[in-house]
């Protein structure tokens, strides 16, 4: 027996799988496609963007490096300098319905507690690019991954769940959805899905045509849709109002993706040559729970929405590292009551916004009287700095605030980069995915309560180079902080806090 079989190889399944067998647990990775390699995650249809949340969860685990290597990025243009003391102004903000925003407008005094880290901002990657990376990862820590074994049956008894996977049955304690949109695990466990239904087919293609002047590069609304051509040679994207009317069982011919593109672009342009083409809608679906006795989802499992604004591989990634470590306490008897319920109330609310702000583009972007007068609208408040600096923190992914109580406004948020005199960072103390006690107290107060969760909570001390007048800290395993004080720290605070979200201590 498993302690947990995972759906789905994509980046979203690795990454829960590489979070589990980070704390020891054992883990198989159940995959539908065969090819580990298929076609539709490499570049130009794979083409995706990390945003700074992303990046710096990668950081956290020691794999943004071999993230930016493996995205073919400029790690200058992601992190700050090396020995820069204040956190450099953001340098790029994500768009809204094709809107582009200007970072310079960013109100910097706006967003608090930013340090410079390696990880200050978004980058482009592609799908290949992820999973290599955490399929090394995987590789390393153990992981089981077994292919061609599409789900195609679940059931729950008192020990456990039994998945039908490939013709083969496989046992395990829990088992993890990451099988995509059409999730067949969040089907066969029977999970509601709601939510609205299409206003558009999507398309995305790599092709061939002669006269691409006639098709500039970038972002284009048209009195009849969008269509989007980047600088990734043949790659076009297309958005045609149909109400989501195209049978993505019926082949994407070349004839078809030529009428749609001359609709959307007002062109008679002709495609030569179509090499791969994938379609997509803007249904935007929500599990109500992301929990069933035994059965978990995360990622497209879990939420499915639009593509736009680039979101969706950072949801996932996001819902990862939230939920891995605190399935990995659970099995190792060490969570506290209540501790798995927090993986739902915490990022199913993080996903109806995400469905929210994919849905408010979609109607900035529909065809018809009124979309112009709303874009103008939404166009001119983004464009004052309270806009642009608002749809930067919902985009960047670094400002998002759990409800876990507690006084400082550092709690619930992602913790920022501490940098050591030594030059270690905070984020590196997270590579082994056990909680951070940081103590900034001369007298170490807090060494002796944080010792009795010795392998659970690593401690660390001070000083360092910016504390933002802090003197204790308490990370969860994901980064986020439980608890932070400014004061002469209490060690029965800080025993309290710690009870909450590790567990009884071992002594």
């Amino acid at each position: 027996m498993y302690d947990v079989v995972v759906a789905g190889a994509g980046p979203v399944g690795l990454f829960v799988a590489n979070e589990l067998a980070l704390s020891g647990c054992s883990v198989l990775v159940l995959e539908r496609e065969q090819d580990p390699h298929p076609p539709l995650r490499a570049l130009p249809l794979g083409l995706r963007g990390l945003n700074a949340g992303s990046a710096e969860t990668f950081h956290r685990r020691g794999l943004l490096d071999a993230m930016i290597e493996a995205s073919g990025a400029d790690p200058r243009k992601i992190g700050a300098a090396p020995e820069a003391v204040e956190a450099p102004a953001p340098r790029e903000v994500s768009h809204f319905a094709g809107m582009t925003l200007d970072a310079a407008d960013v109100d910097t005094a706006a967003l608090p507690f930013r340090l410079p880290s390696p990880a200050m901002e978004g980058f482009m990657t592609s799908l290949e690019a992820v999973t290599t990376v955490l399929a090394k990862q995987a590789s390393t820590l153990g992981v089981e991954v077994v292919r061609d074994a599409p789900v195609t049956a679940v059931s729950q008894d008192d020990e456990g769940i039994v998945t039908t996977a490939g013709g083969q049955q496989y046992r395990a304690r829990w088992l993890v959805g990451c099988d995509g949109g059409r999730s067949a695990v969040r089907r066969l466990a029977g999970f509601d899905f709601a939510g609205t239904e299409p206003l558009f087919t999507g398309y995305v293609a790599q092709v061939t045509f002669a006269d691409t002047a006639r098709l500039p590069l970038g972002f284009h609304l048209t009195d009849n849709g969008m269509y989007l051509r980047t600088p990734l040679e043949g790659h076009l994207g297309m958005m045609d109002f149909d109400g989501g009317a195209f049978d993505r069982s019926q082949p994407l011919t070349r004839g078809h993706l030529q009428r749609v593109l001359r609709l959307v672009s007002g062109t008679d342009v002709t495609l030569d040559e179509v090499h791969l083409a994938s379609s997509f809608t803007d249904r935007a679906m929500q599990a109500t729970t992301y929990r069933k006795g035994g059965v978990l989802l995360a990622g497209d499992a879990a939420h499915i929405h639009s593509p736009l604004g680039g979101q969706g591989l950072n949801l996932g990634i996001g819902d990862a590292m939230n939920l891995g470590w605190k399935l990995a306490a659970t099995l190792r008897h060490t969570a506290p009551d209540g501790l798995l319920d927090t993986y739902t109330s915490e990022r199913h609310p993080v996903g109806a916004a995400v469905l929210d702000w994919s849905r408010a583009q979609v109607a900035a972007m529909n065809p018809g009287p009124n979309a112009p007068a709303l874009r103008k609208l939404v166009g001119d408040l983004m464009r004052t700095a309270e806009g642009t600096t608002h749809v930067y923190r919902r985009t960047s992914g670094l400002f998002h605030q759990y409800d876990l109580g507690g006084g400082h406004p550092l709690v619930g948020r992602s913790a920022p980069d501490l940098r050591f005199e030594d030059g270690t960072r905070l984020g590196d103390l997270l590579h082994t995915g056990q909680g951070v006690a940081l103590d900034l107290t001369d007298d170490r107060a807090l060494h002796g309560a944080a010792q009795k969760w010795e392998g659970r909570i690593h401690y660390a001390y001070g000083p360092v180079r910016d504390s933002l007048g802090l003197t204790a800290l308490l990370l969860r395993p994901d980064g986020v902080v439980a608890w932070a004080d400014l004061h002469t720290p209490e060690p029965a605070a800080f025993e309290q806090v710690a009870n909450q979200w590790f567990g009884t201590p071992s002594s």
